[in-house]
Order: structure tokens, then C-alpha cells, then sequence
């Protein structure tokens, strides 16, 4: 049974720029955030290559916006989705945005909802750029999503390489240095969120890791501790 006190997210889907078939797993992402509450997809139904999204939009429960091409070469879908999301943002009931696109065209909606004080959660593929990742506060990868629900069906998990694991160490230790603190050991919950802060696309999934503990842990850089109920960790000297 879910909390009560889960945050309520407006979920605002470019139909141009995700494929039907990651609906599902996405919306269930979502849910590790909070509630997502008001389900809408953006794109222009009269378009064939759309088709793929007319049972998924049934089936996810999601509210089809329609945005029919005027001009050729005007991307309406994305103005169409920013003029709502004013509209949803002046209303004052949501404690924040998922947008699922891969489009740096959303960057500034992003920028502008977060001056509001509002929580903005970005879902879009590897190719997202990163000036859309940075203003997000938190943003997922698509592949991370599908990956992670493979590895689950077939019990196989992601392998890491030596590469990926340099990149996390590089990042982790870029979380350490921006945290103030009065000694090296460094509460993992803490971490967590200071990795996040300073990049808000990390993900331990993409180091074929469920969680900060195990990534870190398969590193070999680090010491750990027990401090009462939580685990604190510092860099090996």
C-alpha cells in the first residue's frame, strides 16, 4: 500500500520523441518519485507513425493531447506541451514535473519550473543532451529503465567494465570534495544525494549496480563503517 504523503507529479509525455512501447516501464519508474497523477501525451494522432500509441494510451490510463503540424517545420507538439505546463504550473497542485523527452527544446520549460520551486524530473534516452540533464533535478535514462527490467526477466545482471567504474569513482569522488564535512568518512545516504546534486543523470544502473552500496562496494576505493543505523564510507588512504 502506498503512502499517503507521496508527492503528486504531473507526467507530460513527447509521443514525438518516445516510443509507445516504454510507457509502461517509465510510468513505473515514476513511481519510485512519487505519484503520477495527471498522465498526458502530446503529438499529432493524424500521423501514422503515432499509430503504436493508441492501445498503450488506453491501456497506461494516459489523456491524448492532440497537436496537428500548421506549418511545416513547427514542431507544435512541444509548444503545445509548454503552453500547458504553465497552466499545470499556475495551479498550484502539483509538487512537481516529469518530463519524458530527449529534446534540449524542453531545457528551458525545465529551468523555468524550477524557478518556481518545483521538482522537475527529466526521462529521455542516452542522446538527450546534457544542457536538459543539468536543469533537471533528478534525470533518468530510458536505457536504464529497459535495462534494468531485461535484467530482471532474465535474472541476468548488467556487467560493468573497467571504464564505467572509473567514471564512477571519478564521480563519487566529485561528490566528496563539494561536501563540507569535518573528517573523510562520509554517510552513504548523504553521499547519495550529493551525487545527485552534482549530476542529476547519475544512476547506479548504469554501472550494472541496483544501489549506491553495491557500486561502491565493487570498487575497492573505499572503507566502510557502521555508525549506529547508517553506513558511512571513506576513500582507502
Amino acid at each position: 500500500m502506498k503512502p499517503a504523503n507521496l508527492p503528486i507529479f504531473a507526467v507530460l509525455i513527447d509521443a514525438d520523441n518516445v516510443a509507445a512501447k516504454y510507457a509502461e516501464p517509465i510510468l513505473k519508474e515514476i513511481t519510485k518519485f512519487g505519484e503520477p497523477a495527471l498522465r498526458r501525451v502530446y503529438g499529432d494522432w493524424t500521423n501514422q507513425a503515432l499509430g503504436t500509441w493508441t492501445e498503450t494510451i488506453r491501456q497506461q490510463g494516459l489523456i491524448a493531447h492532440q497537436k496537428s503540424a500548421n506549418t511545416k517545420g513547427k514542431n507544435s507538439t512541444d509548444i503545445g506541451l509548454v503552453i500547458d505546463a504553465m497552466d499545470i504550473l499556475h495551479s498550484g497542485r502539483f509538487a512537481g514535473f516529469v518530463l519524458v523527452s530527449s529534446d534540449s527544446d524542453f531545457t528551458a520549460l525545465a529551468s523555468r519550473i524550477r524557478e518556481q520551486g518545483l521538482t522537475v524530473i527529466g526521462v529521455g534516452e542516452k542522446k538527450t543532451p546534457v544542457s536538459l540533464r543539468n536543469v533537471c533535478n533528478r534525470f533518468v535514462l530510458i536505457e536504464n529503465i529497459i535495462e534494468e527490467t531485461a535484467s530482471t526477466n532474465n535474472k541476468t545482471p548488467k556487467k560493468n567494465n573497467n571504464t564505467l567504474q572509473k567514471e564512477a569513482l571519478n564521480i563519487i569522488k566529485a561528490a566528496m570534495d563539494k561536501y563540507e564535512q569535518d573528517d573523510d568518512w562520509f554517510s552513504m545516504s548523504i553521499l547519495g544525494k550529493q551525487i545527485v546534486a552534482v549530476r542529476p543523470d547519475f544512476d547506479t544502473r548504469t554501472y550494472g549496480h541496483k544501489n549506491l552500496s553495491g557500486l561502491i562496494r565493487s570498487l575497492s576505493n573505499f572503507e566502510f563503517r557502521n555508525a549506529g543505523a547508517q553506513l558511512e564510507i571513506k576513500l582507502k588512504s
